[in-house]
């Protein structure tokens, strides 16, 4: 589907970005859209589903299912980040981009990446409050802290890319190739021929804040639930895992995607198939917002049982 390919443009001001990653496959090509297609089309279904059974709800208006809620809404937008212009590149026989979209590009999936971690941490921190101090729990988890903490995911991944972003856009850059599938900031900034101390120190510094904070807090909220459930009783433990076992699932899957993403960007992967390494760049951005309606959905009683009603309501009319 996908080989190396790749082009040197010596002008630092062309309008566009070639993306090498592709090939052109004559009509199978439409074999792959019809692929991906259904790929977007079942993630923003699950998704979708799974917001208007949260919000039709009063029964699920509680601070996890709100969190929940807003992570179903970034799985869409994350995925329409990506998979429209995939499904319009897939399509054209020239795969490029413009500079400005490419930079939008960037701004919307990495923005999709850094909310996805901190609404994860913020779970914890619920499930955390909820297992151990059940007593507390209403009013530690309130109407006003409910509402600071889903503000402050989009706010503060926002103020954090948009500076990523803006550090990037000002590079002089001596070649316009991307071997990807999609613009990605590293690869951006690898192109440049000015000085990139700033953008790799700052790059570095959102990584720390947006995935090593945020695991290194859902690790040490989970140390304590652990401690907690294995002090407690059996339903205890069982009611802990029922509600965190999709999380940590969740958390480790997310987990994979962004070794792939650094595996594939920042090291020189040429034993590794192409088609392998493209895969592996997607699989955060494709795997990750299908993964996670489809396991909240199933393995959470009270929301499966309020899809299978709605669903059949839908289909009895």
């Amino acid at each position: 589907m996908f080989v190396k390919r790749r082009s040197m443009l010596n002008s630092s001001h062309s309008s566009h970005f070639t993306l090498g990653a592709y090939v052109d496959l004559g009509l199978l090509k439409w074999l792959y859209f019809l692929i991906v297609l259904s790929v977007y089309v079942l993630i923003l279904l699950s998704n979708l589903l799974l917001i208007i059974v949260i919000c039709l709800n009063r029964t699920l208006h509680e601070p996890m299912y709100i969190f929940l809620c807003s992570l179903f809404m970034n799985e869409l937008f994350g995925s329409t980040a990506l998979f429209p212009m995939l499904l319009f590149q897939i399509t054209q026989d020239v795969h490029t981009i413009t500079t400005y979209f490419c930079f939008i590009q960037i701004f919307f999936i990495h923005f999709y990446v850094a909310i996805e971690f901190v609404i994860l941490a913020v779970l914890s921190y619920d499930r955390y409050l909820a297992i151990c101090f059940p007593l507390q729990y209403s009013t530690q988890m309130n109407t006003n802290r409910l509402f600071i903490l889903t503000a402050f995911n989009w706010i503060y991944s926002f103020a954090i890319i948009l500076v990523l972003v803006l550090l990037s856009s000002r590079l002089q850059l001596c070649e316009h190739s991307i071997f990807e599938v999609y613009c990605n900031n590293y690869s951006v900034v690898k192109l440049s021929c000015s000085d990139t101390s700033i953008n790799n120190i700052y790059g570095l510094f959102v990584t720390v804040l947006t995935v090593f904070v945020p695991l290194i807090f859902m690790v040490s909220t989970y140390i304590c639930i652990f401690r907690e459930c294995f002090r407690g009783s059996k339903q205890t433990r069982q009611k802990a895992l029922s509600t965190c076992g999709p999380h940590l699932a969740s958390i480790i899957n997310l987990s994979f995607g962004v070794l792939f993403e650094v595996l594939g960007s920042r090291f020189n992967l040429r034993n590794v198939h192409s088609v392998i390494q493209v895969v592996l760049s997607l699989y955060i951005l494709a795997v990750q917002p299908l993964f996670n309606p489809l396991i909240y959905g199933f393995k959470l009683t009270k929301v499966r049982e309020l899809c299978k009603n709605l669903l059949l309501s839908v289909v009895s009319h």
